[in-house]
């Protein structure tokens, strides 16, 4: 130990001599020797540092790139599920033509209620719609079932659950019957009056007098016909579709709009004046009916003279006599004649008068 300690002390000595002594050849190669070793290890410092460094950032931005994904792909689901009811509703708009637009919503499927149950689902809640009224709901051109509003959710129930009622007719006589749910794509109509004769094959309409389905909309056509003791009952094979329950028409008010209100001690009839024009074609007037407040006449559909001989119209020949006008003089006697004559009544009516008698 001893003569390394001396050893080591002895070399320092020796380089600290050469450093004093001012050298350049011995600088040179001490530099030499010691700045590969310094770069070296300022490399392997740097090295370390950058690994570190992109590491550390590498996570950053993974994490960063995973939560934008996360919120591409919900938009993404989003977009989708808004393609997909813009699809449906842009499939439904041609039928939404034929029935009356300001009394119907466009209501969406949400999910099932249950499960295990295709006949209820959970509809999207139009606005003021109301707890204890019952709507219709129509899919294309048919009865799809019955909506009602519950705890402020729209449930819906389709023609194959038992709490889907309303009226209808049934057959070219529209026999009256309430139809009610049963399973897949059947009903049964009850309270049938018995007098009613009903066959398979008869068409099932809505009647329109439950307040939830406008009138003579398809529901399904008869299979079956039963006879109970105090009225028949018919079995209905419905159009419907449950198992695809995407787009639907609510109905939101059924009652008839046209004589609501009406009053007859309120209302007052337009002046109107009567033109004849006659069509030289057929010979035939038809009287149009011109409204004062209004600008177009409505020309009435009956005609005021039919003329059986059309072929040869035969027309009163004008007279070929000339006819003179009354002379102003005449016209001033006769208004003389006039008085004179209305002059003397009065006389005779103050003669006519009885006299008073003097008893005394």
């Amino acid at each position: 130990m001893k003569t390394r300690l001396v050893i080591i002390a002895i070399l320092l000595l020796m380089l600290t001599v050469l450093l004093t002594r001012n050298d350049e050849r011995i600088t040179d190669t001490l530099l030499g020797i010691i700045n590969p070793i310094k770069q070296n290890y300022k490399n392997l410092t740097q090295g370390i540092e950058d690994k570190s460094h992109s590491y550390i950032f590498q996570k950053e931005s993974i994490e960063k790139l995973g939560r934008e994904n996360r919120i591409l792909r919900k938009r993404l689901l989003e977009q989708t599920h808004y393609i997909q009811q813009v699809k449906n509703i842009y499939t439904v708009l041609p039928k939404l033509s034929k029935l009356p637009i300001h009394n119907i919503s466009i209501s969406e499927t949400i999910s099932y209620v249950k499960l295990n149950s295709f006949s209820q689902i959970i509809l999207t809640k139009p606005l003021s719609l109301k707890e204890d009224k019952l709507y219709g709901l129509i899919q294309g051109k048919v009865v799809a079932g019955i909506a009602q509003v519950h705890n402020n959710q729209l449930y819906g129930y389709l023609t194959s659950d038992n709490k889907c009622r309303f009226a209808v007719f049934i057959g070219s006589q529209h026999a009256p019957g309430i139809a009610i749910g049963t399973q897949t794509n059947e009903m049964i109509i009850k309270f049938i009056p018995k007098w009613h004769k009903i066959k398979e094959g008869d068409k099932v309409i809505t009647s329109g007098l439950d307040d939830i389905f406008f009138a003579d909309i398809p529901v399904g056509v008869v299979t079956k016909v039963e006879v109970q003791s105090s009225y028949k009952v018919a079995h209905i094979k419905t159009y419907s579709d449950i198992y695809h329950p995407k787009t639907f028409f609510l109905i939101n008010d059924a009652k008839a709009t046209i004589a609501e209100g009406f009053d007859s001690n309120a209302t007052k009839l337009r002046p109107f004046r009567v033109i004849h024009v006659v069509s030289n074609e057929q010979n035939i007037t038809n009287t149009i009916h011109h409204d004062s407040n209004q600008s177009t006449p409505l020309i009435s559909s009956i005609p005021s003279r039919i003329d059986q001989t059309q072929e040869n119209t035969i027309e009163p020949a004008i007279p070929l006599e000339t006819v003179e006008a009354p002379k102003p003089k005449t016209i001033k006697k006769k208004k003389r004649t006039k008085r004179k004559k209305k002059t003397k009544t009065r006389v005779k009516k103050k003669k006519t008068k009885p006299s008073t008698l003097d008893l005394f």
